[in-house]
């Protein structure tokens, strides 16, 4: 079974190359994020060519912010959108959404970005952290936890500790978040895979960071025992990040029981520019 994960920052933007994206990857099981449609609007856009292909929707969307969405061809059941009891700014956001798909417990999240440590945001970020590690807790044993995480677990993960100083994102509270997440046994399958490599999921539109390779990890795949020891490839799909009108994320793919393509990640293409030296390149925000 193939499961991948991607936020694409617009469905009905990204559209023109979804569905090629499909075509071309055939993954089984689809964790989309920032979808930014409200329900009616995700089925009335997508329902007939992703049913044309297979796959079964599930989805909890709002117009213009937010939105999760499942996609399965390997079944969908008991599907259950949000967190109970979860916290709200003020009310309950499209944040998360999860289905049991070829007996694995999925759950598709798009995290809080947390904005400003300290803030507001960011307080309701780590309580929202909290309510989904009880959720994911309560479930069963077999699960993947597939998504946006807006959090690098570690310096490793983005492309200079030192440009990140002061923002959100590379905290010790919001790592520790995550890391209480991962006690529930839960296993970073990319990073478990490709322990030493240079691994990134996310750059920013602006600057060329993109071409220059000044990304950060926070697309996640994070896989219970039952789960993980089924892996037999986990990589990011570079490919879907180039070209014209991308998200500013790509694509995590984790294939279980076989890998079609073989081992081939960490990241594929393989980025061309070298790794920067600390605190000679910025944020694109930073003065």
């Amino acid at each position: 079974m193939r499961i991948a994960t991607w936020n694409v920052n617009s469905v009905k933007q990204r559209l023109p190359r979804l569905l090629p994206w499909l075509d071309q990857r055939q993954p089984d099981v689809v964790c989309l994020q920032e979808t930014k449609l409200a329900d009616g609007a995700f089925t009335e856009l997508l329902g007939e060519p992703l049913g044309a292909r297979g796959y079964q929707i599930a989805v909890y969307g709002e117009a213009r912010w937010n939105g999760v969405a499942i996609l399965s061809r390997a079944g969908l059941d008991d599907v259950v959108a949000g967190l109970p009891d979860g916290p709200g700014f003020p009310h309950p956001e499209a944040r998360t959404i999860a289905a049991t798909c070829g007996g694995v417990r999925v759950h598709s999240v798009y995290v809080p970005n947390g904005r400003t440590p300290g803030s507001d945001h960011y307080r309701y970020k780590l309580t929202w952290l909290a309510a989904l590690r009880d959720v994911v807790g309560a479930g069963p044993d077999a699960v993947i936890v597939c998504g946006d995480m807006n959090i690098a677990p570690t310096d490793a993960d983005v492309f200079d500790p030192l440009a990140y100083a002061g923002h959100t994102h590379v905290t010790p509270p919001e790592r520790a978040a995550l890391a209480e997440l991962q006690a529930l046994g839960l296993r970073d399958v990319v990073r478990d895979r490709w322990p030493g490599e240079r691994v990134f999921t996310y750059w920013d539109y602006r600057a060329g960071m993109f071409h220059k390779d000044l990304g950060m990890r926070i697309d996640l795949a994070l896989a219970s025992a039952p789960v993980a020891g089924r892996v037999r490839a986990a990589w990011v799909d570079r490919h879907a990040r180039k070209g014209t009108g991308p998200s500013d994320h790509a694509p995590v793919i984790v294939d279980l029981d076989e890998a079609p393509d073989g081992d081939i990640g960490p990241v594929v293409p393989p980025p061309s520019a070298p790794a920067v030296r600390p605190g000679t390149a910025k944020l694109p925000q930073s003065p």
